[in-house]
């Protein structure tokens, strides 16, 4: 097995909190060199109506962090938080908001009596004029390094790790239209405004084999001769496609040369393990990190040094997961080529997921 050597750490940690449960973060690096990790957070299972858009920071590259700070708690359960770095102290972060009603019944055995009892208490106040004004997806900007805030923005897509910036500034975000439906096909946003307002520019169609309710997730990185390369997770496939030898939880690759307008057929990397994060290392690699939710449960990694003509696939970051509940790892590269990434696990089975992180070199 190949195995990367790093050194791994905690971002945050509660053990014992009972709204101690964080997952699905994104890290930056803004342009004094501080990291800032957004996460939706503070809240109390994996599904649960209780989440909050947060964000830590560190100014020592990654050896300390602040406490959770929330800059956006909605009426509804904030997910998955996306963050880029704009340029200077500005940054965006992403989210979306869950109609955590749909969920209640079939939890309603595991959660218990006195869960329940709290879920329908928080619930009253996700529904009608809340619901309606609330549910999709957002952004926030911050030209101050996330001192204040602008917005929210509604966004017409979403993705966990939100867009991507281009030299020239423009945001391009390849995800799922919103609101997230999974009859959907990944389309490509952009915007020039720092997230203000959004322009729905392409669509990725669907691959040979498959379905558009297949593709989940996707995020896409800007080759250094302007081509954009994205890659998508895959999943619900059925009997047959899995008989056809279609992987389920798997990333599935798209390229576009003409700035997102106009995207090739999704093919298969055959590469088991989702979401993707991308980001091009200086060396001139290709990174891929993403979750690995089967046993050895944890973070893995692909490199690819041809522009993703090959990967060299399933690098263990770690793999020390007590299980599937994990992943949605994101990276970013350090002054000396060094690779930051950060994730979601538990480090105890009996314990809620914290937010952890491994820097390590290129294999």
């Amino acid at each position: 097995m190949k195995r990367i050597k790093g050194e791994n750490g905690i971002i945050c940690r509660l053990p014992g909190e009972r709204n101690g449960y964080f997952g699905w973060p994104t890290v930056t690096r803004l342009d004094d060199g501080s990291l800032v990790v957004a996460c939706s957070g503070l809240r109390r299972w994996h599904i649960c109506p209780y989440g909050k858009t947060v964000l830590f920071f560190s100014q020592d590259e990654g050896k300390s962090w602040s406490v959770p700070r929330v800059i956006n708690n909605s009426p509804l359960d904030d997910r998955d938080a996306g963050i880029i770095n704009s340029g200077g102290k500005a940054m965006l972060v992403t989210w979306f908001t869950s109609h955590t009603w749909q969920y209640l019944e079939g939890l309603r055995q595991a959660l218990g009596v006195e869960e329940v009892s709290s879920w329908k208490e928080t619930l009253k106040g996700q529904q009608g004029k809340n619901l309606t004004t609330w549910l999709g997806c957002w952004s926030l900007l911050s030209l101050d390094g996330g001192e204040s805030w602008v917005g929210p923005f509604p966004t017409p897509c979403n993705t966990p790790h939100g867009p991507v910036r281009l030299s020239s500034g423009q945001l391009l975000y390849l995800g799922k239209a919103c609101p997230v439906q999974n009859h959907d096909l990944p389309v490509i946003c952009a915007t020039t405004n720092d997230g203000r307002c959004w322009e729905t520019i392409g669509q990725v169609p669907s691959g040979k084999g498959t379905e558009n309710g297949n593709y989940f997730e996707p995020h896409v990185v800007v080759l250094a001769s302007g081509k954009l390369l994205g890659l998508i997770r895959v999943e619900r496939l059925k009997e047959e496609q899995l008989q056809a030898g279609f992987i389920n939880f798997s990333l599935f690759q798209t390229e576009s040369t003409d700035g997102g307008r106009n995207w090739t057929v999704p093919k298969p990397t055959g590469v088991y393990g989702s979401p993707p994060h991308l980001i091009l290392h200086s060396s001139g690699k290709i990174i891929c990190v993403y979750g690995y939710r089967r046993p050895p449960y944890g973070q893995r990694a692909m490199f690819s040094s041809d522009g993703g003509k090959t990967w060299d696939a399933d690098w263990i970051i770690r793999d020390d997961g007590p299980d599937h509940d994990l992943g949605y790892p994101s990276s970013v590269e350090m002054p000396d080529g060094s690779i930051f990434t950060v994730y979601y696990q538990k480090v105890r089975a009996e314990e809620k997921c914290s937010l952890l992180y491994t820097r390590r070199n290129l294999p």
